[in-house]
């Protein structure tokens, strides 16, 4: 299963990408006060590989702007899915 966030705000640097899921990480420009900790992505990437996913970054998207936050998941089996 493939599940991704997209917004359309200014694009992320590719210089950056590789940083976006680190704890505490915040884009310089975006450090206003209040926004944020740095974990929200982090934590993410956290769930995602917990269940054998992965989490990556796309930016821009379009018209040199936004992001896109694609993560894949494996299917899980029928047995482990079921609530009985």
């Amino acid at each position: 299963m493939t599940v991704a966030v997209t917004n359309q705000g200014p694009p992320i640097p590719e210089r950056l990408h590789s940083h976006l899921f680190d704890k505490f990480y915040r884009v310089l420009e975006d450090r206003a006060p209040g926004m944020g900790t740095g974990l929200g992505l982090s934590i993410c990437k956290g769930i995602v590989e917990a269940h054998g996913g992965r989490i990556w970054v796309e930016s821009p998207v379009a018209d040199n702007a936004g992001a896109r936050l694609p993560s894949l998941c494996p299917s899980c089996p029928t047995h482990r899915c079921s609530n009985g």
